[in-house]
């Protein structure tokens, strides 16, 4: 649904040797937003289900959370820095996509 050139323009990356790495990341980020809003993505260029249900397209809100989450993994590549200081940095992902999550009442 995002093509790797533009993760790749976004991380700066300007070889090919972690493609295999950055579209697995892509994958589990995409697969991120559809677990934490229960929508399921659908490409801009098809048409929604009929019925929609949580059917969402895909918005450039959900794209640059993509994009931030996947660069989040690339840089930081292992879940705990250990000889600095920490900190818990503000997830701008989450303000991308808390507009979209599907709530059943």
């Amino acid at each position: 649904m995002i093509d790797l050139p533009i993760v790749k323009a976004h991380l700066r990356v300007d070889h090919d040797d972690d493609d295999a790495l950055i579209q697995g990341y892509m994958d589990a980020a995409l697969s991120a937003f559809e677990t934490w809003t229960n929508r399921t993505l659908v490409d801009p260029s098809e048409s929604l289900p009929d019925p929609v249900g949580n059917a969402l397209l895909m918005s450039k809100a959900i794209k640059q959370g993509a994009l931030l989450l996947v660069g989040t993994w690339y840089n930081s590549r292992e879940s705990v820095v250990v000889g600095t200081i920490t900190a818990e940095l503000p997830m701008a992902t989450n303000a991308l996509w808390k507009p979209h999550r599907w709530v059943n009442l």
